[in-house]
């Protein structure tokens, strides 16, 4: 069934699929099961970060997926296959104008079980009770750098006082926020005890993330790279106890620190080279123009644009979701061959 929307466009109103409680589950060739789907809304971003984003053009409006298309798609995943969380990325999730429109069609999924966000902060001061009211849970957001200058040299932004001030209003409004940092040598890594003491002191969680050879990096890795147990080792200084922390099947190894000043909380290291986690690896990746990725490193393995434009195909978008999945590599490879701002991290 179609419609009418913005622009005399023809908007596509998702069918509701059967409710398959007991059906097959979505799994790679090694077995792994998917739960999980980042959706990139769009590569667009008010920030340039030195490790994520080329220059780049934005995909034309009519190449990205629409606000039903992204809506039948999460629902063909979430009913046939089980599906139980899905992120909204970027680029920047916040510059796609029906962000909310799209939140609020996903939150309305039954069975879904978790709709979250990463943001850059920029505008999540004035957003955040926008994003509780469209049914987003909790949002982590990307913060490599409390000095000004640093931020600035590293983002290509002057807005360093906005993230902080935006994650404070996301703490306010009950989202939850994690601190995502990615650590790079000569750049700040110097600042790591302070960024923990930054979010620990405001009740938070923060995730030392291990910089990727992807995109504008890939060709100086091995001068910026710093590893999880460096990193670690750069935090000693400040903490005098760490507690490892369950695992299951996410990214981050966490721990459960006292600081020296008495300050507790959660720290997590996220860790792809140097000790990877492909083995609980429960996630896929869909780009906004419907580029689907199996693996963060790896190639898209078709489109499901094609599977969802004029209308739903369910049988086509199964075989290729079943199909790409069945050319997943049990680990990522050692090099990756898109860039951030598109796949969405």
């Amino acid at each position: 069934m179609r419609t009418s929307g913005a622009h005399g466009k023809v908007e596509i109103v998702p069918r509701k699929l059967p409710l398959l409680s007991t059906g097959p589950a979505l799994r790679d060739a090694t077995g792994r099961m998917v739960g999980y789907l980042r959706l990139s809304l769009t590569r667009a971003c008010g920030m340039r970060c030195l490790y994520c984003r080329p220059e780049v053009i934005a995909h034309p409006a009519d190449e990205l997926l629409s606000v039903g298309e992204l809506e039948t798609f999460a629902r063909f995943l979430v009913e046939r296959y089980g599906l139980r969380k899905i992120r909204l990325t970027g680029g920047e999730p916040t510059a796609r104008r029906e962000l909310l429109q799209i939140a609020e069609r996903l939150a309305q999924i039954e069975g879904l079980r978790e709709l979250t966000l990463t943001t850059n902060g920029l505008t999540l001061a004035k957003a955040a009770a926008d994003f509780v009211a469209a049914g987003i849970g909790r949002v982590n957001v990307s913060l490599d750098s409390l000095d000004p200058d640093r931020f600035a040299a590293l983002t290509g932004v002057r807005g360093v006082e906005r993230v902080v001030a935006g994650i404070d209003a996301a703490a306010r409004a009950g989202l939850g926020p994690k601190v995502n940092t990615v650590v790079m040598r000569g750049h700040n890594d110097a600042e790591l005890p302070e960024l923990l003491k930054f979010a620990l002191r405001r009740g938070l969680e923060i995730r030392f993330i291990e910089l990727m050879p992807m995109g504008p990096l890939a060709s100086r890795f091995d001068d910026w790279f710093v590893s999880g147990d460096e990193v670690r080792e750069r935090l000693s200084p400040v903490v005098a106890t760490w507690t490892p922390l369950a695992h299951g099947s996410a990214a981050a190894r966490r721990h459960a620190v006292m600081l020296r000043d008495g300050t507790s909380g959660t720290v997590g290291f996220v860790t792809p080279m140097s000790d990877h986690f492909c083995d609980g690896c429960n996630r896929v990746r869909v780009a906004g123009d419907g580029s689907f990725y199996p693996c963060l490193m790896g190639p898209p393995a078709g489109n499901v644009r094609e599977a969802l434009r004029p209308e739903l195909d369910d049988v086509r978008l199964a075989r290729l979701l079943e199909a790409g999945l069945g050319g997943k590599p049990e680990r990522h490879s050692p090099w990756g061959h898109g860039v951030m701002t598109d796949i969405g991290g």
